[in-house]
């Protein structure tokens, strides 16, 4: 595998795993709170992006930065030979189709672990960028929400 693909599929990964981290369980106990789902949506962001079994979040609907939280580190594989990692807080900033200075989300391809620090929607793709590499996903591959511990199919 070259270089650009291996770059390519880490973005993928990271990007997985950063849409289903904002896509989870219902996020505030309180009424007529949406839930971690529909914020995405809401944004114009697929419920995939986060996995299942998130506890709560917090977002300040003015600034966009939000807080996500795990009872524990989350994690799983993707395409055999991508993991993906949420630690038990993720945070970062959400606008209409931008997520941005995400912290907490990481992919390992093999030996290398690149952290994802932003997603944008183009169109039908998710630009998924990893350290200094970006690169498009099709939004389709995140209709679903991955579960924590088991194996996720992406691209």
């Amino acid at each position: 595998m070259d270089s650009a693909t291996t770059q390519r599929s880490l973005i993928s990964l990271a990007a997985t795993l950063c849409l289903i981290l904002i896509h989870s369980t219902p996020a505030n106990s309180y009424n007529n709170s949406p839930n971690a789902y529909e914020v995405l949506r809401e944004y114009n962001f697929p419920m995939g992006l986060l996995p299942k079994g998130m506890k709560g979040y917090d977002l300040n609907s003015s600034t966009g930065e939000f807080s996500a939280y795990f009872n524990e580190t989350c994690s799983f594989s993707v395409q055999g030979s991508y993991e993906l990692k949420f630690s038990s807080t993720v945070t970062g900033y959400i606008s209409k189709d931008t997520l941005s200075g995400l912290d907490g989300i990481s992919v390992k391809f093999f030996l290398l672990t690149l952290n994802i620090v932003g997603i944008i929607r183009n169109g039908d793709n998710l630009v998924i960028s990893a350290g200094v590499e970006s690169a498009p996903f099709p939004i389709d591959n995140f209709e679903e929400s991955p579960q924590c511990g088991c194996g996720f199919s992406a691209v």
